[in-house]
């Protein structure tokens, strides 16, 4: 069935509406965090694809950290390898961390790369043991019961957290035209490996790159308010309110502070946008509405 004719007076509005926003990001770092249904479904992998080729035609300079869970599980799974969790994350043994390598490094990041230069761009896919850009040291979990009198240390393997980016690859990436990919694994100062949670690490490098915003793709429609309603623009005072008094808490709390740390660290903005939306990064950068919940250091104001 072929699409319905546009009008193209609506065209037209379109891209004159786009045009203060393209003027605002032309020449800006836009860090992308890829994962949950956008990864998943054939139609959001190709707008995704598509929206970071249009981005940087336009020229601003899209930067992408991906993920893998589901992946690296049903990987797991087919190689009778048990996934155990400790407060959520994954407990990656030796034999788990070569998994990790392989569907994050190989299989998903080359995906993503192939999908990108099928649309006209230019991807190079990296990991952070790529120029050792991402510096990482083990993530130390401690758990406590109430029949415990003091917290204990639990040792999850190589599940690490970031302790340095690297930007000199990705920079001269970027200056070359192309579009930066990169695998959250990250590595030692002894070569070992880590797995590093896909949102830490795009707020690390948005951060590092003084980038001017951090896209947080999710599977839900924004940061909601006690009753449902999407709360689309916050500042950090607000964020900070709304975590202390128990608005923002279970999954969506280590996101929102992942957002509210990297704003925090000199990124303009931080969003959490709807992934399970077509073309949910060039709705949220290009248009008046956007499509999630944007976190400034500062009130928001209507247009660029």
């Amino acid at each position: 069935m072929s699409a319905s004719p546009r009008d193209p007076r609506q065209v037209v509005e379109i891209l004159s509406e786009a045009l203060p926003y393209i003027q605002r990001y032309s020449g800006k770092t836009v860090v992308v965090k890829y994962g949950g249904n956008a990864m998943t479904e054939d139609r959001l992998i190709d707008s995704f694809a598509r929206d970071m080729v249009l981005m940087k035609e336009v020229g601003i300079n899209p930067v992408v950290v991906h993920g893998g869970g589901p992946q690296i599980g049903q990987l797991l799974e087919r190689l009778n390898i048990e996934s155990r969790f400790v407060n959520g994350m994954r407990v990656t043994d030796a034999e788990t961390m070569d998994v990790v390598e392989m569907v994050l490094g190989g299989l998903v990041n080359k995906s993503i790369v192939n999908q990108i230069n099928q649309c006209g761009g230019k991807a190079i896919g990296l990991t952070g043991k790529d120029n050792a850009q991402i510096r990482a040291r083990q993530l130390k979990v401690e758990q406590r019961t109430p029949e415990m009198t003091a917290s204990e240390i639990i040792d999850i393997g190589h599940v690490g957290e970031v302790e340095h980016i690297s930007t000199d690859l990705i920079e001269m990436l970027a200056e070359r035209d192309f579009i930066p990919v990169i695998a959250p694994i990250g590595v030692d100062a002894k070569g070992h490996s880590y797995n590093i949670n896909a949102d830490l690490v795009a707020g690390k490098v948005a951060e590092a790159l003084s980038a001017e915003k951090l896209m947080l793709l999710t599977n839900v429609a924004g940061l909601q308010d006690g009753d449902g309603n999407v709360m689309t623009g916050l500042t950090t005072e607000q964020v900070d309110a709304l975590i202390s008094d128990g608005t923002i808490y279970g999954g969506m709390l280590p996101k929102i502070r992942c957002a509210l740390e990297a704003v925090k660290g000199g990124v303009g903005s931080a969003v959490i946008v709807d992934g399970r939306v077509v073309h949910s990064t060039l709705l949220e950068i290009f248009t008046d509405a956007g499509v999630g919940t944007q976190i400034t250091d500062q009130p928001l104001h209507e247009a660029p």
